[in-house]
């Protein structure tokens, strides 16, 4: 017993020690860069034009982003048919690939000889570039239109059965069943995807790279590159990542400012039924949505597979090794950022996370050599430097997926949880995980897939002893063995979808998705 009083003190929250993790891992490098650089650089015209083109690229490619998934994940939530789990897992496809081979695609459908213009020249029709301002936006809304048709699906998918059975018994038609349910649905979660796919666009590198069309379509992470790869201005590359960060931090602030507003309340966890959209007119509509996305975005996948066939033949030891480094990086860079995801996952959380991918990847990977080089040997940490890099870069994505329901999970069941005076282990098991389950299925195979495909710290990092399938397939196109090099990106497909698809149908078991 003390003799005196003495204050209690109460460890750091779980999310409280995520939080900082973040905050160091994110800050630690632009800090390390700006030391090694000796102080800030100096804006040119040509940074200002890339900011400029920057902003203006990533606004139109989130906004349209947004504004398809609506109708389509609409549409798919409403609508029951044969294999319509299978289009919904292959609809995530796109935005799990590895920029250079999605882009190979694009070209193969949208490039100078592909199906669009040999079609339009069929009909004397004009040519279609796919390079410019268009084709970036083309490439950004084909990547992230399945993550905007995902997370509104998901919302949907999150609301009560009870509130459709009370909206028919009520009479409620189209109209007043849109204004009733589905606004505020869309007024709560699409806000917080423009933010999600805003900072993804921000941080454009191969898109812009590959189809910018010239110096006027640059954007920051470009100029980024060319001050640390070229120029090597480190003071300017810092500068510039934290005008990038900045410039996500708003976002970020914008989406919780319009993101407001609760939820639909606890339900029995039964599955919705809908009984609007049942006239002729609305399933014409919801099939032609769900036909015009899935042609958009199944056809250049289809392309990749059909070039990769040949170079199956072709592939040697190193590339199994590889696909076998990729899959470890990944479960450990899964494990990692689903842990901070349940830490994290709250509001003000997501604003923490838009960090991972508002810093540009290139400052963060010269910042962890600066870091690691007085006291390791960089390359000898090459998988676990990107096993925490890749966690940290899907951390948004993770909690974007799974605040909102967390967040109504908190408020539902919050105040039981107290009176039963539950332990945060059982709140977790009993209460969270079960509600949880498909979104987290969701979460962890975005997180296990992008990470597979992922090329950017390994770039720096990687030894021939270290190689991720991403920098296997860079290396054959370096020895313009296209044959390899494209037999190699169908194996980073099917490696990608393949986990993608494990962890979300494991989310989806026993559940209508």
């Amino acid at each position: 017993m003390a003799s005196r009083p003495v204050a209690i003190r109460r460890g750091i929250a779980p999310g409280g020690l995520a939080a900082l993790a973040v905050a160091v891992l994110t800050l630690g490098p632009v800090a390390a860069v700006l030391a090694r650089s000796g102080g800030w650089g100096a804006l040119g015209p040509g940074d200002f034009q890339a900011l400029r083109f920057t902003l203006l690229q990533a606004v139109l490619s989130a906004g349209a982003s947004v504004a398809l998934a609506i109708p389509a994940a609409r549409a798919l939530a409403r609508r029951r048919f044969p294999g319509r789990g299978v289009l919904v897992a292959l609809l995530g496809a796109p935005f799990i690939l590895p920029v250079i081979v999605a882009i190979l695609g694009l070209v193969a459908v949208f490039g100078q000889s592909g199906l669009v213009n040999r079609a339009l020249a069929a009909l004397g029709g004009p040519q279609f570039s796919i390079y410019g301002l268009h084709g970036v936006v083309l490439a950004h809304v084909f990547f992230n239109l399945p993550l905007a048709v995902r997370l509104l699906l998901q919302g949907w998918l999150a609301v009560p059965a009870e509130r459709f059975r009370l909206a028919a018994s009520l009479g409620l038609g189209p109209l007043a069943m849109f204004r009733a349910i589905e606004a505020p649905l869309i007024l709560r979660i699409a806000p917080g995807a423009f933010a999600v796919i805003f900072v993804i666009c921000l941080s454009s590198f191969a898109v812009a790279l590959t189809l910018g069309g010239g110096p006027r379509a640059t954007t920051v992470e470009l100029a980024i590159y060319q001050a640390v790869r070229f120029d090597f201005d480190l003071g300017r590359a810092a500068l510039l990542s934290v005008i990038q960060l900045g410039l996500a931090v708003i976002a970020g602030l914008f989406a919780l400012w319009l993101g407001t507003g609760a939820g639909f309340g606890a339900g029995l966890d039964r599955v919705p039924q809908r009984w609007d959209g049942r006239g002729g007119a609305a399933r014409a509509a919801d099939a032609l949505w769900i036909a015009v996305v899935a042609v958009f975005l199944l056809t250049p996948l289809a392309c990749v597979v059909w070039r990769g066939l040949p170079g199956l033949a072709q592939l040697d030891s190193g590339t199994w090794i590889a696909a076998w480094h990729s899959v470890s990086v990944a479960l450990a860079s899964t494990a990692l950022c689903i842990v901070w995801a349940l830490a994290l996952s709250s509001r003000r959380g997501e604003l923490v996370g838009l960090a991972g991918i508002a810093v540009s990847p290139l400052v963060l990977g010269t910042g962890l050599f600066l870091i690691l080089r007085p006291y390791i040997n960089p390359f000898s940490v090459a998988l676990p430097v990107t096993a925490v890099v890749n966690a940290l870069v899907s951390l948004p994505f993770a909690l974007r997926i799974l605040a909102p329901q967390a967040e109504t999970i908190r408020t539902d069941y919050g105040r039981l949880a107290r009176a039963l005076a539950l332990t945060p282990g059982a709140w977790l098991r009993l209460v969270l995980l079960p509600r949880l389950r498909r979104p987290l299925g969701f979460a962890a195979g975005l997180t296990a897939a992008l990470s597979i495909g992922d090329l950017g710290v390994i770039a720096l990092f990687a030894d021939p002893d270290r190689v991720t399938l991403p920098l296997r397939v860079y290396s054959l196109m370096g020895a313009y063995r296209m044959e390899a090099a494209a037999g190699a990106a169908l194996v980073l497909l099917v490696v990608s979808f393949g986990t993608f698809w494990i962890f979300d149908r494991g989310g989806r078991a026993g559940a209508d998705a």
